[in-house]
């Protein structure tokens, strides 16, 4: 059964305004960085000069502290350093109480950031801030990542870009207790990008929250998927993914704004789209076995679709799931071609609902889209309302 994700987000990091006395370690090349990092310790923050910077650095086995986080960060915001090329830019194994900060990653042929536990299991990437990091030009075609996380638990991505990525914007394998907030993802002409978002191989506890998605590709978020079975964390998972939230986001285009796959437990609430291209969802399986439930348990709340009835095919159903056990609820439906047909074709009966009712967007062409019609007022993302900021932030 799905429980909401309800999870501080201060586990991530308590307090990382407290991060040391020692003065900041300031480099301007990659090499530097190097360097920088093997120095570090609980407290150490890093600042990077503007300016461009070899890829493709390797960071293992670096640790902070709760409180005292690892902090490496551009030194000017609006001037980030930029990480160009080569086949990824940064990657961290084993590293905890981590934060990255202000950098742009643009290029790479497969992976933009990549962090992992260096082994399913051990639990040793954790506790982990990446925020106002941007990542551009990953791949173009093919299982190229603009993140890649493999074991990452208790961590949180903000105010993060991605434009134009080969497979998934954020690939997340058996990663637990994580959110994604504030974040931006736009597709890119000559990308294929395959998924938004993606938690699979045993994630659980993720919420992908206050987002905003523009022509993101084929699937602009993703719950579930398909995992060798090695790759699981943990090994005895018992689905793809579980308690994953998807909440107060924007859709723009895109092929569906949302594919639940293998989920065991999910919620997709409070969340506006517009002009899909195809699905309003996708419940399907694409791994199957005796140990992994079947996709099940979903929930679509309070949320406001505006489309085109003459391209939609309602929602994808694939065999091997349970649409039965999938519930809607109060979501506002409005085909701007033609509001007759502005009914859907659900899996399941939906309790309440609000048909062929102009919403009358701000302006949508500039991408508002604020409902000026009070009957949409308590529908979408427009409606969505966060935890309090101490709470969203955690303690920093």
């Amino acid at each position: 059964m799905f429980r909401p994700c309800l999870f501080a987000v201060s586990i991530a990091f308590g307090a990382t305004a407290s991060l040391g006395h020692a003065a900041p370690l300031s480099v301007r090349d990659s090499e530097g960085l190097r360097a920088a990092c093997a120095a570090a310790g609980p407290g150490t923050v890093i600042t990077l000069a503007p300016g461009n910077y070899q890829p493709g650095v390797f960071i293992a086995n670096k640790n902070g502290a709760p409180g005292q986080p690892i902090v490496i960060t551009g030194a000017d915001p609006a001037n980030p350093p930029v990480f160009v090329g080569g086949n990824e830019g940064l990657h961290f194994t084993s590293c905890s109480h981590l934060v990255l900060r202000n950098l742009l990653i643009r290029g790479p042929k497969d992976n933009g950031l990549n962090i992992d536990d260096g082994q399913p299991g051990s639990g040793s990437a954790h506790h982990v801030l990446v925020e106002n990091v941007k990542v551009e030009d990953v791949g173009p075609q093919g299982n190229h990542d603009g993140f890649k996380f493999s074991g990452l638990d208790d961590f949180v991505v903000r105010d993060c870009t991605f434009h134009g990525w080969g497979g998934q914007a954020i690939d997340m394998v058996g990663c637990h207790r994580g959110l994604i907030e504030g974040c931006t993802f736009k597709g890119k002409q000559g990308f294929s990008q395959a998924n938004g978002p993606l938690a699979k191989g045993g994630s659980r506890e993720i919420t992908i929250r206050g987002c905003r998605f523009e022509r993101a590709g084929e699937r602009c978020t993703q719950a579930g998927g398909w995992t060798d079975d090695s790759c699981f964390r943990p090994l005895n998972a018992t689905a793809e993914a579980a308690d994953i939230t998807i909440e107060g986001c924007t859709f723009q285009g895109g092929e569906a704004p949302v594919t639940f796959a293998g989920v065991d437990g999910a919620v997709f609430r409070f969340n506006t789209v517009y002009d899909p291209d195809k699905w309003f969802m996708r419940i399907l399986q694409e791994k199957t076995g005796p140990r992994l439930a079947q996709c099940q348990d979903g929930r679509v709340e309070r949320n406001l679709f505006v489309f085109r009835s003459a391209k939609m095919d309602g929602v994808n159903v694939s065999a091997n799931t349970k649409p039965e056990t999938f519930t809607f609820t109060d979501n506002f439906w409005f085909a701007m071609d033609d509001p007759a047909k502005s009914r859907p074709r659900l899996p399941v009966a939906e309790q309440g609902g609000v048909h062929g009712v102009d919403p009358r967007f701000d302006a949508p062409n500039d991408g508002s889209f604020k409902p000026l019609n009070p009957e949409a007022a308590g529908y979408g993302a427009t409606a969505f309302k966060p935890p309090s900021a101490a709470a969203a932030r955690g303690s920093e």
